[in-house]
C-alpha cells in the first residue's frame, strides 16, 4: 500500500466510524445489553473461555449492534468485574462477510493460519487477534467473519492468555454459526498457536506460503537466492517475499480471501495508482471464501517518469503469480485450474 492509499484509507476509516456511531477498538458503549453472556452478542460470546483468560475472575459484559458497510455488525466485549471498560477486555466482533472494510487479522499479511479446520487468521504483532470466517448462504457474501482480540499488549500476556484469545474467536464463532444457520464446516478447539515469524530461506527450501512457487530456471534466470515466507495454511491472506539483486529490489506475491479479498479489491479500485505495474487475477473459491484475489507486485514499482524499469518481465509475473494462486488456492480447497 502506497503512503497516500494508506493515508486516504485510514481517512475514510475515521470518518466512516465516527458516522456509524462504531467505537471497536476504542471502548464499548452501552446499549442496554445488560451483564449476562446470554444478552451480549446475542449469546455468542463465549463466556467460558473469556472467563479462562481472566483466570476465571467475575466478569463484565457490554456491547452494541450497527451499521457497516451496510451491513448489521455485532460489538461486544468481556472485562473482569471491577476494572471497568476501559481496562483489558477481550472484544468480539460478528458481521457478515460482504461488510469487509476493516477485517483485522483477516486482511494481515504477516498472520499465520488459526489451523484446527478452520478458515482463519491469528496475529500477534501488537496484541494478540485472531479471525475467523464461517460458510454461511443466509448471510450476504456468504460468510460469517467473527474477529477477536485482547485489549493488551503481547508482552504483557501469558502464552496461555495468547492461546485463550484464539479459542474465544472459534468457540464465539461456533456459537454465531448455530445462530445465523450457518452450513459450513467448523473446526476443533485449538490447542496450540502458531507465532512463527517471518522466516528467510533459500528459494529451494521453502515449506511455507513461498513453497512450490520458484522452479530452479525461475530462480536462476531472475536471480533468486532467498525467500521470506509464513507457516502455510488457511490463513485469510498470504503473503510470499523474494528478494531480487540490487538494493530493496524484491517480488511480493499475496492472496486475499473472503473479506479480506473484497477489502483489496475495493482499494486497488479507488486508488489504482497505488498498483501500477501488479499482476493481479481471481478465481472462484466457493462459500465465504468468495472469489479468491491474487497480486504479483514488484519493488520499487516500475515508474516510467521516474525512470524506474521491472526486471522480471510479463510473463515470468504471470507465471509466478499462477504458481502461487495454484499452491494458496490449493490449501484453501479452491478448485484452481
Amino acid at each position: 500500500m502506497t503512503g497516500r492509499r494508506g493515508k486516504a484509507a485510514g481517512g475514510a476509516l475515521v470518518l466512516a466510524l465516527t458516522a456509524g456511531g462504531l467505537i471497536w477498538g476504542f471502548g464499548l458503549r452501552g446499549d442496554g445489553s445488560g451483564e449476562e453472556p446470554a444478552d451480549t452478542c446475542r449469546g455468542a460470546l463465549a463466556a467460558g473461555e473469556a472467563g479462562t483468560f481472566f483466570g476465571g475472575a467475575e466478569l463484565e459484559f457490554g456491547g452494541h449492534t450497527a451499521e457497516w458497510v451496510g451491513q448489521e455488525t455485532e460489538y461486544c466485549a468481556a472485562w473482569a468485574r471491577g476494572e471497568g471498560a476501559g481496562g483489558v477486555q477481550l472484544k468480539l466482533n460478528i458481521r457478515p462477510s460482504a461488510a469487509h472494510r476493516a477485517s483485522g487479522a483477516a486482511e494481515d499479511s504477516s498472520a499465520t493460519p488459526i489451523g484446527f479446520g478452520w478458515n482463519g487468521s491469528f496475529a500477534v504483532s501488537d496484541r494478540p487477534r485472531a479471525g475467523v470466517l464461517v460458510d454461511c448462504a443466509p448471510l450476504p457474501g456468504k460468510g460469517l467473519l467473527v474477529l477477536a482480540e485482547a485489549r493488551q499488549d503481547i508482552e504483557e500476556l501469558t502464552d496461555a492468555q495468547v492461546l485463550q484469545v484464539a479459542r474465544f474467536a472459534t468457540e464465539s464463532a461456533r456459537r454465531a454459526a448455530k445462530r445465523f444457520g450457518c452450513e459450513g464446516d467448523l473446526g476443533r478447539r485449538p490447542s496450540a498457536v502458531d507465532r512463527t515469524p517471518w522466516r528467510t530461506r533459500p528459494v529451494a527450501e521453502a515449506e511455507g506460503t513461498c513453497r512450490d512457487v520458484f522452479g530452479r530456471r525461475d530462480a536462476d534466470r531472475l536471480g533468486i537466492t532467498t525467500v521470506a515466507e509464513k507457516p502455510a495454511g488457511r490463513a485469510l491472506t498470504e503473503e510470499c517475499s523474494v528478494r531480487l539483486p540490487g538494493k530493496d529490489h524484491h517480488v511480493r506475491l499475496t492472496a486475499y480471501y473472503g473479506s479480506s479479498a473484497q477489502q483489496e479489491e475495493y482499494l486497488d479500485g479507488r486508488y489504482p495508482g497505488s498498483v501500477e505495474g501488479a499482476v493481479m487475477r481471481s478465481h472462484a473459491c466457493g462459500g465465504g471464501l468468495g472469489t479468491a484475489y491474487v497480486k504479483f507486485e514488484e519493488f520499487p514499482r516500475p515508474d516510467r517518469e521516474k525512470g524506474v524499469r521491472s526486471t522480471v518481465g510479463r510473463q515470468d509475473a504471470e507465471r509466478l503469480l499462477a504458481a502461487f494462486a495454484t499452491a494458496s488456492g490449493a490449501r484453501h480447497g479452491c478448485p484452481v485450474p
